[in-house]
């Protein structure tokens, strides 16, 4: 099984950046996308971001296009997510995720559903105003 290990997660003032990684080891052979979801206490976990693992195309929800991007260093095995003009409503857990699917639209949309999915521990992003 893939073991996830985020880190990265830190408290920022509104329009600051910051950079979340997630480390994967163990058998990654049946991950073929990974991606970030993020979670507030009471609400369902939500998928942000996501790749193709071995062709590198990419899925956003709309909430953070054109200020989050998401990109793998494959020698490292590691995933990231660069977020840039942090809002407060950005406020959450954030986890990294691993699936089977080669689909990054489909983990985004789907994958915090599945049983299959791989998850890290998480790691807390706070963003004030």
């Amino acid at each position: 099984q893939v073991q996830l290990v985020e880190s990265g997660g830190d408290s920022v003032q509104a329009g600051g950046s910051l950079r979340l990684s997630c480390a994967a080891s163990g058998n990654t052979n049946g991950v073929n996308s990974m991606g970030w979801f993020r979670q507030v206490p009471g609400k369902e976990r939500e998928g942000v971001a996501a790749i193709w693992t071995r062709g590198g195309s990419t899925y956003y929800v709309d909430s953070v296009k054109g200020r989050f991007t998401i990109s793998q260093d494959n020698a490292k095995a590691t995933v990231y997510l660069q977020m840039n003009s942090l809002k407060p409503e950005d406020t959450a857990m954030y986890y990294c995720a691993a699936a089977l699917t080669s689909s990054p639209y489909a983990l985004v949309t789907g994958g915090g559903r599945w049983s299959t999915t791989r998850w890290g521990q998480g790691t807390q992003v706070t963003v004030s105003s």
